[in-house]
């Protein structure tokens, strides 16, 4: 019986080896690591062939729309209540207007803006925000350019066809506490934000809006009233987890794990991504928090603030922005500037 048994045994340990060696499912796909980082630091990104299959999926791009032809009489002086695109002759302004309804209207279009039987009319609230959020696309363009380089963005960077982009934020609720506990000081409530961990369920709020400090580290040997407390520290490693999951990177895309304060040791797109932070305590300071009492109640957080965005609003889990499709040179009229050579 002992003989039968190992015979058994040996059997179902074959079979299963060759199992896990011919049955696609069991089958690894290959890793591949692209560097990031200086030589010798170990920082790179980890990809399959289907991960970058799905993430080429998720960033294609919109269908193509012909160049305005040149000349012709200014868009001020065909149509009526034009208030931002001043500049533009009929044809750019005419090609900016298509744009945005397949970028931004979803299924309602035009109608999504423009009340069709007065395209001059001011009443719904989604044409006077879209004239913001059109000055806040040439402003990217043209004055973050230490950011987006000359690759820019359109409407659609962010809306992708939809008239809300996936990637907004609001500031929380604070969370009820449970049991005889007064307060739970927003930890221990895991989100999609803060990476499903305890840590701060509201990491943006006064960081991406405002100006308070991102920092763990105490800049003296020992504790002072002008280091980071634990709780800015917490606050700082959910932002840093809420920009790993916007980007759909690593850590190491811009940081050497041996010592993350370091900006010496630290890949060079540290720099770019301390400069896609400013962008977006500028765009929030100066373009979202003004159009306050534009948004109906619907589009309200659940603390009655309007959305905000932040680094996954554009990137949408890629490092570039639909993968660093060059769109600035297609849309000057959106204050695109072209690479030079």
């Amino acid at each position: 019986m002992k003989t039968v048994g190992l015979l058994l045994g040996g059997t179902a340990a074959a079979l299963l080896a060759t199992a896990l060696i011919l049955t696609p499912g069991w089958n690894f796909s290959k890793v591949h690591t692209t560097q990031t980082g200086y030589r010798g630091t170990s920082t790179g990104e980890l990809s399959t062939a289907e991960s970058v299959r799905l993430l080429k999926a998720a960033n294609a791009l919109p269908d193509a729309i012909d160049p305005a032809e040149a000349g012709g009489k200014r868009a001020t002086d065909v149509y009526k209540n034009v208030k931002v695109l001043t500049d533009l002759t009929e044809g750019q302004f005419n090609r900016v207007m298509l744009g945005l309804g397949a970028w931004v209207g979803g299924e309602q279009g035009c109608n999504y803006c423009h009340n069709p039987e007065n395209l001059a009319d001011d009443s719904l609230y989604t044409k006077r925000v879209s004239r913001t959020m059109l000055q806040m696309t040439r402003h990217i363009n043209k004055d973050w350019q230490a950011h987006v380089l000359t690759t820019g963005v359109t409407c659609y960077t962010c809306h992708r066809g939809q008239p809300v982009p996936k990637g907004v934020w609001y500031k929380d609720a604070p969370p009820k506490a449970g049991g005889a506990a007064a307060t739970s000081h927003d930890l221990g409530h895991p989100n999609r934000v803060n990476g499903f961990t305890a840590m701060n369920t509201d990491p943006f709020s006064g960081i991406l809006d405002g100006k308070d400090a991102i920092r763990i580290q105490s800049t003296q040997a020992l504790p002072t009233s002008f280091g980071p407390t634990m709780f800015a520290t917490e606050k700082t490693y959910s932002l840093m987890m809420a920009i790993s999951g916007g980007l759909g990177v690593n850590c190491t895309y811009c940081h050497n794990s041996r010592d993350f304060f370091s900006w010496p040791e630290s890949s060079p797109l540290r720099v770019n991504a301390w400069q896609g932070i400013n962008l977006v305590r500028d765009l929030n300071a100066n373009f979202l928090k003004p159009l306050q009492a534009e948004w109906p109640a619907n589009r309200l957080g659940p603390t009655g603030d309007g959305p905000k965005l932040y680094c996954a609003t554009c990137h949408q889990g890629a490092p570039k922005p639909l993968l660093g499709a060059q769109l600035a040179k297609d849309w000057s009229e959106l204050g695109g500037v072209a690479a030079t050579k």
